[in-house]
């Protein structure tokens, strides 16, 4: 999966929407929300943490919201890019990759939480976060997505 090359690039978010609605029977984005605004609402307005991921050996960052940027503490260009694995401690990287793998076979979950790293070494715990497989139209696996719900201090 490429990166967008800005983060309201409009041809990413059909792939995320789509993927989550189809995987968890829900809609990540409200309804009142123009179908043109979609890519701008899940940057700068959804009230949860948007962050995905490629399908490369060691995943990296493609795609994080402006909430991730601020909980995670990078900027859009220090994120994509960034190996997703080091979102969490060393510590907590293994347990990390089970849970995507388990994704990567089940399509979905929900309610996952783990301890994450802010760009300054500070530790926190993501909480209530739904994960899923980006599936295109083709039903080829383009990378994975995380809405992180909530989060508190470690």
């Amino acid at each position: 999966m490429t990166a967008p090359s800005l983060p309201l690039d409009s041809t990413f978010s059909p792939l995320v929407c789509d993927s989550h609605r189809r995987l968890t029977g829900v809609s990540l984005v409200p309804e009142e929300v123009a179908r043109a605004d979609i890519s701008r609402w899940l940057y700068e307005d959804a009230p949860f943490a948007l962050l995905v991921q490629d399908t490369a050996d060691d995943p990296m960052f493609v795609y994080a919201n402006l909430l991730a940027q601020s909980w995670f503490g990078y900027s859009w260009d220090e994120f994509c890019g960034l190996p997703s694995r080091l979102s969490a401690p060393p510590g907590h990287q293994a347990g990390r990759a089970t849970a995507m793998a388990r994704v990567r076979d089940t399509g979905y979950t929900r309610g996952y939480r783990g301890l994450r790293r802010h760009s300054n070494g500070r530790q926190f715990r993501i909480e209530d976060v739904t994960i899923w497989n980006l599936v295109d139209t083709d039903g080829a696996l383009r990378g994975q997505a995380a809405a992180i719900h909530s989060r508190s201090p470690e």
